[in-house]
């Protein structure tokens, strides 16, 4: 079959639609021959369970590759790769389906929901996880050592993208990226090939993936340090709406006085009608204050959040001691499928008119269809190098922005104008650089290289010329 009647033309550069319209077809037995060589399913186009079996958690994007290989391990990997360039369709991966960025269509996906290997090694302070293992299982395992993973706000995220697009937690501001903490990387290339690489094997290739997402192959395994958390004091507030500006210009004063074992963020919610939700909070408009506080001396913790507690007026929360494997309590992500749209930035400072220009764009009194809008302070150990140098970029930011929208069909057009509007205020106080987790939408490959600073992009092309000449990984973050 051959995708497009260039195949040296990336499927990125074609839209959704264009690629729906690709009907695929494969030579007599060719599926047959893909089966006897993976464990896991094999669906195609038109096969029932083909839909479930790529389903997103985020809704708003919904995958129609040409074939879907459900992998049960590296080999199954390596086989789907490499029958998929043998017959000309670009490869696109999937474990938990938080992050889609558009459509696979026409491609071989590769799902890895069921590689779940899982070892700790707690004398090492080291973990392996294979391609399908979510945070949470990682946090469980390693608390009963005192030990955890530099998780993000949500443990039901999957450990792999999450740490090849950077990521930055909880636990961030103290100890890192979550990639500054990978050992190594078991990954597959165009060229169907498993390998295993590290800073001494392959080193060029280990400096990329870890921060150039998906660009570079599908990997299986990744083997990362786990940090000390001896104890950990931690949660979220909600005030009121209207406490708004005394809250972020509050913010805006308290985070530069922070130790680096204080993680915090606040964020206006914009809270759904919904029954479930405590009375305070339903259909309201609140700012949540979200904090960490990774040592030992909680009265200091107190202390140190007392500030922001008498700048509003308190609805509900609670900060306390809490165990590693409890820390999604302190964002309170959703835990069920959504469709959502998102995207981020950073900012150099956040000045008065910063605060100024996000309440004016986004505030509580703004009517805007925006779920959440999101102040992170960075700094720490997230803004200097990782002591084994990686492609990870964002380190210049001093604060993290990062706006969510629902995404249904009814707001497709209205949600991404009015958060790229948002951005767009924020504008003269942005930094050079992108987190790559929170590239959210994006409108092709050089806003995703974008991202990057000039030298580590470049780096990153030259790599992505070595081992993937051909564009076979094209979807996702891809540059």
């Amino acid at each position: 079959m051959s995708l497009t009647e260039n195949p040296e033309l990336p499927a990125a550069v074609f839209g959704d639609a264009v690629l729906d319209t690709l009907v695929p077809s494969f030579p007599p037995g060719a599926l047959d021959e893909l089966r006897s060589r993976v464990r896991g399913p094999v669906l195609a186009a038109g096969d029932d369970g083909l839909a479930a079996e790529v389903a997103t958690w985020n809704v708003a994007v919904q995958h129609t590759p040409a074939v879907a290989v459900g992998a049960t391990c590296a080999a199954d990997v390596e086989a789907a790769v490499a029958w998929a360039v043998a017959h000309d369709l670009r490869v696109a991966v999937q474990a938990t389906g938080h992050g889609p960025v558009r459509n696979a269509a026409g491609a071989l996906m590769i799902t890895t929901r069921r590689m779940q290997g899982l070892s700790i090694d707690p004398e090492r302070r080291m973990a392996r996880v294979e391609a399908g293992v979510k945070w949470m299982r990682v946090q469980e395992a390693a608390a009963e050592f005192g030990l955890a993973g530099l998780c993000g706000s949500s443990s039901d995220v999957g450990v792999v993208g999450y740490t090849l697009g950077g990521g930055m937690g909880s636990l961030g501001r103290k100890h890192g990226f979550a990639a500054d903490h990978v050992q190594a990387v078991e990954i597959v290339t165009a060229d169907g090939r498993l390998r295993r690489v590290s800073v001494d094997s392959e080193p060029e290739l280990f400096w990329a993936v870890r921060g150039g997402k998906g660009n570079l192959g599908i990997v299986t395994a990744l083997e990362f340090g786990l940090v000390p958390v001896p104890s950990l004091f931690g949660g979220g507030i909600f005030f009121a709406g209207d406490d708004a500006p005394a809250l972020l210009h509050r913010f805006r004063e308290w985070t530069p006085t922070l130790p680096e074992e204080v993680s915090t963020s606040i964020a206006i919610l914009r809270m759904p009608p919904m029954e479930e939700l405590p009375p305070p909070l339903r259909g309201q408009t609140v700012v949540h204050l979200r904090y960490a506080y990774a040592g030992a001396d909680h009265a200091e913790a107190e202390r140190l959040l007392s500030p922001m507690k008498i700048a509003g007026t308190i609805l509900l929360g609670h900060v306390g001691p809490m165990r590693t494997d409890e820390m999604d309590a302190i964002h309170m992500d959703p835990v069920d499928p959504v469709p959502a749209w998102e995207k981020g930035m950073l900012l150099r400072e956040l000045a008065g008119e910063t605060v100024e220009a996000l309440l004016a764009a986004a505030g509580p009194q703004v009517e805007v269809p925006l779920i959440m809008a999101e102040l992170r302070l960075m700094g720490g150990a997230l803004g200097r190098p990782a002591a084994v140098p990686n492609a990870v970029p964002g380190r210049s930011g001093a604060y993290g922005v990062f706006l969510l929208g629902p995404g249904i069909p009814e707001l497709a057009q209205i949600v991404p104008a009015v958060g790229r509007g948002v951005l767009a205020a924020l504008e003269p106080w942005a930094a050079p650089e992108k987190m790559v987790n929170f590239l959210g939408d994006v409108s092709g490959p050089e806003e995703v290289a974008a991202a990057y600073p000039p030298a580590t992009r470049e780096r990153l092309r030259e790599v992505k010329r070595a081992v993937d000449p051909a564009g076979v990984f094209t979807f996702g973050h891809a540059i």
